[in-house]
C-alpha cells in the first residue's frame, strides 16, 4: 500500500444486521473502512467519534427514530455524501428521498457492483468540491449565467459572491443538462436520458422535483422563474438572460 494512502470511511446505518455485515465484508474486500449502526443513538456515536468519505442510510428502521428523521438530522449538521437504501421503490419514496437531500438512492435488493459503482461517483463529485475549495483559483471549466457560475470540473455552483452552493449529483447533473442547452425545451424523458439514469420513469414527479430543488437554490421562484423556465404540457428550457 502506498505511503499516504487513506482508506475510504463508510458509515452504513441499517436495522438489518445481516446487510451491515455483507456491506462490511463486501466494501472492505474493496478497500473500505466500514462502519456499522443499527439506530440513530449509535448512528449519532459514529459520527461524533470520526469523519467519512460516505454515509449509506436506510430508510425502513421498526423502531425508534426512522430513516427520514435520521437523514434529515445528517442534513442539519453534516455535509457528507448520502445515499439511501430502501425496500421501497415508490414515486413518493423517490421524492422523499429527493427533498431530504440525498445524493443517490438505492433499492433493496441490489446489486452489489451496482451499489459500489454509484458510491464511487458520489464520491468521486464531492472530493472535487472539497479539492475546490480548498484551492479556489485553480483553473475551472465553467458555464456562467446570471451572476452564477457551475463548475463542471468539481460538481460545484457558485454564487457572485462567492459562495458554493451544495447540489447533490442529482441536481448537479440536471442543472448541467439544461445549462448545456440553453434555449432548448427539453422533456422530463430527455433530461433522463441525458443523465444517464434509466431508474426512474420519465413519468414521476422525480425531475420535478429536482427541479423545484435546483430553483430554490438559485433563487428562481416557479412562479416567476427566469432561469429554468416550465414549457407546459412539455418540459423544461434553460433561458437565462445575458451571455452564458
Amino acid at each position: 500500500m502506498a505511503n499516504g494512502y487513506k482508506p475510504n470511511k463508510v458509515l452504513v446505518v441499517d436495522d438489518d444486521r445481516g446487510i451491515c455485515t455483507f456491506l462490511k465484508r463486501f466494501l472492505g474486500e474493496e478497500g473500505f473502512v466500514v462502519k456499522t449502526a443499527h439506530e440513530g443513538r449509535k448512528m449519532r456515536r459514529a459520527l461524533a467519534d470520526d469523519a467519512f468519505n460516505l454515509i449509506l442510510l436506510d430508510l425502513g428502521f421498526p423502531e425508534g427514530e426512522d430513516g427520514v428523521t435520521l437523514a434529515r438530522r445528517l442534513r442539519g449538521q453534516y455535509d457528507y455524501p448520502l445515499i439511501i437504501l430502501s425496500g421501497k421503490d415508490t414515486t413518493i419514496d423517490k421524492v422523499v428521498c429527493l427533498e431530504l437531500g440525498a445524493d443517490d438512492y438505492v433499492t433493496k435488493p441490489f446489486e452489489p457492483r451496482e451499489l459500489l459503482a454509484r458510491m464511487r461517483t458520489v464520491m468521486r463529485r464531492y472530493s472535487r468540491q472539497m479539492e475546490h475549495a480548498s484551492n479556489p483559483e485553480q483553473h475551472m471549466e465553467m458555464l456562467s449565467f446570471a451572476g452564477w457560475k457551475l463548475d463542471l470540473e468539481r460538481y460545484d455552483l457558485l454564487a457572485a459572491t462567492g459562495e458554493r452552493i451544495r447540489l447533490t449529483s442529482r441536481e448537479f447533473d440536471v442543472l448541467r443538462a439544461l445549462a448545456q442547452r440553453r434555449g432548448r425545451v427539453l422533456t422530463r424523458e430527455q433530461i433522463l436520458d441525458i443523465v444517464a439514469n434509466r431508474s426512474w420513469s420519465p413519468y414521476d414527479r422525480s425531475i420535478d422535483v429536482l427541479i423545484g430543488k435546483i430553483r430554490r437554490k438559485l433563487g428562481d421562484t416557479a412562479d416567476d422563474a427566469q432561469l429554468i423556465k416550465t414549457v407546459r404540457g412539455i418540459g423544461y428550457m434553460f433561458a437565462p438572460s445575458g451571455p452564458i
